[in-house]
């Protein structure tokens, strides 16, 4: 039978330099590690976030060096790490946003390119395109097992706003959701939290969500709060607003209980 374990969903202030930011995803894997955790999700963003144009420009040394780093944290602590979205090269032009899940023993299990990209004129006066500089990924999400850890589905930050694709890993087995995010400060207050409740609510599952905080360059605010929350919608941990870590136990007992009380997944007619 799979036993509870502890999680952890890192909160950062990532910014345009690669090896700073790649020491403190060390940093926080690390004491994560120290703290008992054995599932360690990282924001989206974490090896860069800069200029658009500069990020297309360093793409490829980005993941290179991005991939390197998780492989060997993941080896040398005994995790496994959800990595929440870096820039991969598809040409001189474009890249994909991708998240990777990496093993204890160093290898990459699997992959998501993110499907909705954040295009989008905010009231504050912010405009985001994220579709100038990333493809679009192709394929619905995947849903990666391990024994140890149970089905955990993957995602990226404007994804949790279409809730079509988390039923769809519900379906195919999820029971923690990964949504890793740079979530805007505009719209964070308002609709971060709620949104994570609603996902865990509706397809009974644990959320673990990563999340950048604060101001990584001008013109780009995040507004943190990384979280888990359980699959009654409680929320477990926040990380609130400064960078950090949001850590608690994942329970298979718990998420059986909710599922045996409100068996929604069961129910479903459409």
């Amino acid at each position: 039978m799979q036993q509870a374990y502890l999680a952890a969903a890192v909160q950062m202030t990532s910014g345009p330099d690669v090896t700073q930011n790649l020491a403190q995803v060390a940093e926080w894997v690390d004491l994560a590690s120290h703290r008992g955790a054995t599932l360690v999700g990282l924001p989206e963003n974490f090896a860069f976030m800069g200029e658009e144009e500069e990020k297309v420009a360093q793409a490829a040394h980005i993941a290179q060096a991005a991939e390197q780093c998780l492989r060997t944290l993941a080896q040398r602590f005994q995790v496994t790490l959800l990595a929440g979205g870096m820039p991969v090269p598809v040409d001189g032009k474009r890249v994909v946003n991708r998240a990777l899940v990496v093993s204890p023993d160093g290898q990459i299990q699997m992959h998501y390119d993110k499907v909705h990209l954040f295009d989008v004129n905010l009231p504050d006066g912010n405009t985001y395109r994220e579709s100038r500089t990333v493809v679009a990924g192709l394929s619905l999400p995947p849903v990666y097992y391990q024994p140890e850890l149970g089905h955990i589905g993957l995602s990226i930050c404007y994804d949790v706003r279409f809730p079509e694709l988390y039923r769809h890993l519900a379906k195919i087995g999820a029971e923690i959701l990964f949504i890793p995010a740079a979530f805007t400060a505009y719209t964070g207050k308002d609709h971060w939290r709620v949104l994570l409740q609603a996902r865990a609510i509706e397809n009974t599952c644990y959320v673990l969500a990563p999340a950048q905080v604060g101001w990584h360059y001008p013109r780009r605010q995040t507004h943190g709060h990384a979280m888990i929350v359980d699959p009654w919608g409680v929320v477990l941990a926040d990380a609130g607003d400064q960078p950090g870590l949001a850590m608690a136990e994942i329970n298979p007992e718990r998420l059986a209980q909710v599922r045996r009380q409100m068996p929604c997944l069961q129910h479903r007619v459409f």
